[in-house]
């Protein structure tokens, strides 16, 4: 049974989905010294169901404070529907964001080796260079790419884009390994 289990797991999280995931993230992250530190934020973030969500509807307008940060008020019955799939207490009125982190710590570790795997995969596809002086990851020529775009992991990168390492790992409250 647990050769079942482990094998639906790397079906669905293998290292040639969640390349272009972390490629699609440095695309559209700004460059910023040590912003190798957050790969391993891209995957637990965005494999999140809530976080998914919330990083889809992302308006251009929309930053760290107000996706990871902010409220989510359950008003009407369309709300309810987009929300519906996940557990609440009952009669709930709003989603406090900052509950939903509550395991990314857990996540992040968790993530640790399909992370390392979808960076090498990465490395060796030419999607993403490695500047060794500053510890950075930059998006190849995205032209010559085969990878899908990820329309999350994009938007997190510009939700990441113009804050420090140190800053976004703050507001998540969780620890670089």
């Amino acid at each position: 049974m647990s050769s079942i289990v482990d094998t639906l797991y790397e079906l669905k999280y293998n290292p040639f989905e969640f390349g272009a995931y972390l490629a699609s993230f440095y695309s559209k992250l700004c460059e910023s010294e040590n912003n190798l530190l957050l790969a391993p934020l891209v995957i637990p973030l965005c494999s999140h169901p809530f976080f998914l969500l919330k990083l889809n509807n992302a308006k251009p307008n929309s930053s760290i404070f107000t996706i990871f940060g902010g409220e989510t008020m359950l008003n009407t019955e369309r709300d309810n529907k987009i929300y519906g799939g996940f557990s609440w207490k009952p009669h709930q009125k709003k989603i406090v964001h900052q509950e939903q982190l509550f395991d990314l710590q857990e996540r992040i570790d968790g993530f640790q080796e399909l992370t390392e795997q979808s960076i090498q995969y990465c490395l060796v596809n030419d999607w993403l260079s490695v500047d060794e002086q500053s510890l950075t990851f930059r998006a190849c020529d995205v032209s010559n790419s085969d990878f899908t775009n990820q329309k999350s992991a994009e938007k997190l990168g510009r939700l990441f884009s113009g804050h420090s390492v140190v800053e976004i790992y703050a507001f998540l409250g969780v620890k670089p390994r």
